[in-house]
């Protein structure tokens, strides 16, 4: 069977590695795309940095429009057309990057992702995660290749919230919890083996330094524990994606597209709403309470919502609104038994009974 596997060609990691953004882009003309508060972040770190190192080229700045949708998409490439760019840079969260390698990948120019937080895997995979002009999730857009570079930088991922790195932590851990399950913990084929073993480094990184990143977050400090979780969010979690042959998401993104259908839970945070399903994936696969319980405490150490009312409050009718979206997903057909509304619903509130006997967790900031 062929394959084509597509890594970024190049990965700048610790704190201050942005300063080392023009060694490799060469470019004349760089048009950047993010959201609001990440282009404020960024704008006067490029700027600056172009005075500093004497580049010669010219940079345009514009807001992405708020969701991976196929109008912003457009529009964004308009826009780089427009302005006769030769290199897209993508900053902020997940979507933002999404939109901006969707947006390079349309057009066909190179793409410089640039996180601003540590939320999800987006600045170093390969696809980009669609939805409608209201957030619903709608569809996987797979891209023709991998971001040309990546920019981990310490110093700016610790000038977000907290919460987004608890989204980041939450979303990694699926990586082990989903593949296992599909795979039934014992993947088959090289890549696929590759992939598990990944994630299963992903959770070994953040049980060990998932919490003390938490804390350096909050400080503002970028040390030691948050470089590692980083490179579990963004560089291994990534090549778990880009390694895994065929489905390697299962009811943990399932029960997220599901909460995408209320607009009180959609903007919750994809990370914060996979960490919950990646719980009630563990109850879904029949795990003893103590392995359930020891899955909360770690979410919990991390940050991670572990009951439903730690996101919203909902009504039995919202609830089932949820469980009609999240079973009719082809993320919940990888599961390896039906999963029904039921027992959806059952899991996510006998995850929340359990967690009222863990130790309490922190507020999310």
């Amino acid at each position: 069977m062929s394959s084509v596997l597509s890594f970024p060609a190049h990965v700048l990691r610790g704190n201050g590695c942005l300063d080392q953004i023009f060694t490799i882009i060469k470019s004349k003309r760089i048009c950047v795309f993010g959201g609001h508060k990440a282009l404020k972040v960024v704008t006067p770190l490029l700027t600056e940095l172009m005075e500093a190192k004497n580049v010669d080229c010219e940079i345009c700045f514009h807001w992405f429009g708020g969701e991976v949708s196929p109008n912003n998409i457009n529009k964004m490439c308009r826009q780089a057309k427009a302005f006769n760019a030769d290199v897209i840079f993508a900053v902020g969260g997940g979507k933002a990057i999404d939109a901006g390698k969707a947006a390079a990948d349309k057009t066909g120019l190179p793409v410089v992702t640039i996180p601003t937080i540590a939320a999800t895997c987006a600045a170093v995979s390969a696809v980009s995660i669609l939805y409608d002009e209201h957030g619903q999730y709608d569809d996987m857009f797979h891209l023709a290749k991998a971001p040309d570079v990546v920019v981990l930088d310490g110093n700016i991922i610790a000038k977000g919230p907290v919460r987004w790195l608890a989204a980041g932590l939450g979303d990694t851990l699926a990586k082990l919890y989903e593949y296992r399950v599909i795979s039934g913990g014992h993947p088959d084929l090289s890549l696929n083996m590759a992939a598990y073993a990944n994630g299963k480094v992903c959770f070994d990184i953040i049980e060990r330094f998932g919490s003390e990143a938490v804390q350096e977050v909050a400080l503002r400090h970028p040390g030691k524990a948050l470089e590692q979780v980083m490179d579990a969010i963004f560089t291994f979690a990534g090549f778990t994606s880009i390694m895994g042959v065929g489905d390697h998401v299962a009811a943990a993104h399932a029960l997220f597209e599901g909460f995408t259908v209320l607009e009180k839970t959609r903007s919750f945070g994809h990370g914060l709403l996979v960490g919950f399903g990646n719980l009630c994936l563990l109850v879904l696969e029949g795990r003893e309470d103590h392995e359930v319980l020891e899955a909360i405490k770690l979410a919990k150490a991390c940050q991670v919502p572990t009951s439903l009312d730690e996101i919203a409050f909902l009504t039995k009718e919202e609830l089932m609104q949820v469980a009609e979206k999240a079973v009719r997903t082809s993320d919940m057909d990888n599961m390896p038994t039906v999963v029904t509304e039921a027992k959806l619903i059952h899991a996510m509130h006998y995850v929340s009974e359990l967690s009222r006997s863990a130790a309490p967790m922190t507020s999310i900031g």
